[in-house]
């Protein structure tokens, strides 16, 4: 991918923006981001079948928090790993999936 990103902030708390080389910006509300974690273990959880409405779901104490990310690394030229606040990290998000994400905003 030619376009690259030019610069990365938090706006918000839950919120990330991104400024690409071609000159669009996009916001991505973190919780955007971590429902659409790329990593093998997040993909076959959305294949999966949702549990029956009866079962209780059993969540960590980090999950019961608001939703941040703690830290971006760059992966090369081609990705970022994203290491959210409820400890989830294997997920690389490469610039295309960053690109399709988000919303675009006015510079």
């Amino acid at each position: 991918m030619s376009t690259q990103p030019t610069d990365l902030k938090l706006t918000a708390p839950d919120c990330l923006q991104i400024a690409w080389s071609d000159g669009e910006v996009r916001q991505y509300r973190v919780s955007e981001l971590r429902e659409n974690c790329p990593c093998a273990t997040c993909r076959e959880k959305r294949k999966a079948p949702p549990p029956p409405s009866t079962s209780l779901p059993v969540i960590s104490q980090a999950e019961t928090q608001p939703l941040r990310i703690r830290e971006m690394q760059p992966m090369g030229h081609y990705a970022y790993a994203i290491h959210f606040s409820d400890g989830h990290d294997t997920g690389l998000f490469t610039l295309e999936t960053l690109r399709e994400l988000g919303n675009a905003v006015s510079p």
